[in-house]
């Protein structure tokens, strides 16, 4: 459980591990760089996917760490190709410091590349004392920790119009049996149930996953995110199987199953939230607020508002995450000064400042959920942390990008696919199978 209060000493402790700070209640905490403005004069260069209000709330984040320590910070979005992005800069002799990387399947390649730096002592302290050892080990290849996750996204929370469901006369539902059931409840009311953004492959993997890992259990769900499962097995067909369920009802999706594979994800979110609502509900992670409030006016509480993705045949209800992690890389011309930028990163000062802005959780138990904005967004974030090993990285961020992360190829397209006519889970199975044989091949 995150505490909701921290005495002065805790958070000097914190800062201590975190920071190597020697004094302890000033006004001005000592820098990251082990001493005040110890950074001054130099440039720290960061590259993550992030653009738009992320991008600029990110930005919040580095200039509290150049007031610390003097040090100036540049930041470049790199789009969603950071592995390309980041390779090319590498070979022209213009590799970024620090790059904010999406993926788990990407940090283990740029580290299998020899691109990276382990963590300094200070991080890994703070990554002990400061997280649940699930981040931690995504964070690591072959025991050695490279990454630092700072933002992390909670990918199992159903997002719906309250007054929808009070005109339907449903109330949130805790298994996926009742969620359908639910459904049809509100399309009979004259308001479809579910939104789907299907033009974006990458939501129907987070369907698929969050079945698969109630359904399944956490053991098949890791050994199928590293395909020492194949994809053949009986549960995956089971868990497809249970998902088609939902994508064969017409009367459960906006539109049908054609409208669903030309809504993309901002679209879903509109069909729900926007000036003329077309459906009760949209799953997605927790960034679906941020969607709401900024493009649509929502209060976030009272417009839109959460439940958590219900459990599945009587299984656990899941917690699947996503997350950006901070990585250094060797050829930065300034790596010493960008792992100081991670000891910061590790702090819960660091994730305040982020967290009051808002479209931000951390994995950081020790961040008070009083620094978010919001009710719903500290419930969003207490049942992330609360989660604690639990929690399991979106398994198409675990896969090689060929599989889990192309648009038109790899499971993407197969779960289009498959959306369009869900009659043959078994042979969508056996699709996915050899496409994941051949991505991991290579």
């Amino acid at each position: 459980m995150m505490r909701r209060r921290t005495t002065l000493l805790a958070g000097c402790t914190a800062l201590v591990l975190a920071l190597g700070a020697t004094a302890c209640g000033s006004s001005d905490p000592v820098s990251a760089g082990g001493g005040a403005k110890a950074l001054a004069g130099q440039t720290v260069t960061v590259a993550g996917v992030w653009s738009g209000s992320e991008q600029k709330n990110f930005q919040k984040v580095l200039d509290a760490f150049s007031a610390k320590t003097g040090a100036k910070t540049q930041f470049t979005s790199t789009g969603d190709n950071v592995s390309t992005v980041v390779g090319s800069k590498i070979e022209g002799g213009n590799a970024p410091d620090v790059v904010m990387v999406p993926q788990v399947g990407v940090l283990q390649q740029f580290a299998q590349q020899g691109w990276l730096k382990p963590l300094s002592t200070t991080t890994q302290q703070s990554v002990d004392t400061n997280y649940a050892p699930v981040w931690k080990n995504y964070g690591s290849v072959d025991g050695t920790l490279y990454g630092l996750y700072f933002k992390a996204a909670h990918k199992s929370t159903v997002w719906y119009s309250p007054d929808a469901l009070d005109q339907a006369g449903v109330t949130p539902p805790t298994t996926y049996a009742d969620l359908l059931k639910a459904g049809h409840t509100v399309s009979d009311s004259g308001l479809a149930a579910f939104s789907i953004g299907g033009q974006d492959g990458w939501t129907l993997t987070d369907w698929f996953e969050n079945i698969y890992l109630s359904q399944a259990g956490p053991e098949k769900y890791d050994a199928l995110a590293t395909h020492k499962l194949k994809w053949t097995d009986a549960s995956v067909a089971k868990a497809l199987g249970t998902l088609g369920t939902l994508f064969k009802d017409k009367q459960l999706i906006a539109g049908g199953q054609k409208e669903a594979l030309n809504t993309d994800f901002p679209g879903s979110v509109e069909k729900v939230f926007g000036p003329k609502p077309q459906a009760a509900m949209v799953y997605e992670g927790d960034f679906v607020a941020g969607v709401a409030k900024d493009q649509f006016g929502k209060t976030i509480g009272t417009d839109a508002n959460f439940f958590p993705f219900p459990a599945v045949d009587g299984g656990k209800a899941p917690v699947v995450s996503g997350g950006d992690a901070a990585v250094v890389l060797k050829d930065g011309k300034n790596a010493k000064a960008g792992m100081k930028l991670l000891e910061y990163l590790a702090t819960p000062e660091a994730a305040a400042v982020w967290a009051k802005a808002g479209g931000f959780l951390s994995p950081n138990k020790e961040l008070d959920l009083a620094s978010y904005g919001d009710d719903v967004t500290r419930a969003t974030a207490k049942s992330l942390v609360s989660a604690g090993d639990s929690v399991r990285f979106d398994m198409s961020d675990q896969a090689p990008a060929a599989f889990g992360g192309t648009k038109g190829a790899g499971e993407w397209k197969l779960l289009q696919d498959f959306l369009r006519d869900p009659s043959d889970p078994k042979g969508t199975a056996a699709q996915l199978e050899n496409a994941a044989a051949k991505a991991y091949k290579g």
